[in-house]
């Protein structure tokens, strides 16, 4: 057996989806797409991006020594449809990949697995990256196979639609590459069309400004109050454009049981949420990724989506978190109790 296909065996043995190879010059495009989007601001607050672009742009530049790139994908489609959330105001919708365990613990301990196996039959030296280093993923898998690019900007798959993370394996072994993935989304707009802030400005071009994942996860602050009323009740992610990929037809339920949906963030009571302290809050997020983002920052989305629910009797709610020692939750509670005392009139 040649040492890719036993990485290969390995990687799905591991729990990974698939597995792709590719090399660290294979996406010379990068640093030109990547220097548009933060010239012209798409990334909002995120100054990691501007401040990590030269390691983000050229993966050789992040280690030198690499000579290839095992690009891995785990599947965690749900077996539920996560748009019907959205029919019920006063139930917060969470993003899919966040109703369970943090996927960034999972697949690095994965992807470390497999970097160990593959040190003891290989030999050569080896780092692995998941998500919060600055490795551009999605250019990477499409070079290796592992799919394209959509108009929405990510990583669609034949074989498991776009419900998949991304992992990678750097490492100083030459491997021959596989060949790079081609665009099948055709003339299909449905990724674009229900996004329910326009925030593609144009197919494969993303906004991350007017992006509800964007707005509920990492932009601090008070959010523009003309976005407010479009963010619904998402109150962690948005999964709209994903959801819409028909490609999705030939997705596969994750296989870890991990990434199921917990029966209490599925359809979560936004009274409930509201009444979180940051005891209580990090409690109920233990080993979850929304616990990235601190009670703050989660009360103040829940409380848009109060201000969106046309529920008054969320009022008292609202009306108990107007003085709050957050600023931002403060603001965002005197918005629900505006929003839903016009609703009364």
């Amino acid at each position: 057996m040649s040492l890719k296909q036993a990485i290969i065996d390995q990687a799905l043995s591991e729990g990974f989806s698939l597995c792709r190879f590719t090399h660290p010059d294979s996406i010379p495009q990068v640093p030109d797409k990547l220097s548009q989007f933060i010239d012209a601001g798409f990334h909002g607050q995120m100054a990691w991006m501007a401040e990590r672009q030269t390691w983000r742009a050229n993966p050789r530049a992040l280690w030198p020594e690499a000579q290839s790139i095992i690009m891995l994908g785990e599947s965690y489609s749900p077996d539920h449809d996560p748009t019907a959330i959205l029919d019920e105001p006063q139930k917060g919708a969470i993003s899919v990949y966040a109703q369970n365990k943090d996927y960034h613990d999972l697949v690095k301990k994965r992807l470390k697995r497999l970097a160990r196996w593959l040190i003891a039959h290989a030999g050569g030296e080896v780092k692995v990256f998941v998500d919060t280093a600055p490795v551009s993923e999605k250019p990477l898998g499409q070079a290796a196979g592992l799919g394209w690019q959509g108009k929405h900007t990510n990583l669609v798959s034949r074989d498991l639609g776009n419900w998949f993370f991304i992992g990678s394996v750097f490492t100083t072994l030459p491997i021959a590459p596989d060949a790079p993935e081609v665009d099948h989304c055709g003339s299909c707009q449905s990724c674009i069309t229900a996004c329910p802030t326009d925030a593609f400005p144009a197919p494969y071009q993303l906004d991350a400004r007017r992006c509800i994942s964007y707005l509920t996860i990492e932009h601090s602050g008070p959010v523009d109050e003309a976005l407010r009323p479009l963010m619904g009740n998402r109150i962690y992610g948005c999964d709209d454009c994903l959801a819409a990929c028909p490609w999705n037809k030939f997705a596969r339920q994750a296989r870890d049981v991990r990434y199921h949906a917990r029966e209490d963030l599925m359809a979560p009571n936004l009274a409930a949420l509201a009444a979180l302290d940051d005891a209580a809050f990090r409690a109920m997020f233990s080993g979850s990724p929304i616990k990235r983002i601190g009670r703050d920052r989660f009360v103040r989305n829940v409380l848009y989506a109060i201000g969106n629910s046309q529920s008054h009797k969320l009022m008292p709610i609202a009306e108990s978190l107007l003085h709050d020692a957050d600023p931002t939750v403060s603001d965002a509670a005197g918005w629900a109790i505006k929003q839903l005392s016009q609703m009364a009139r």
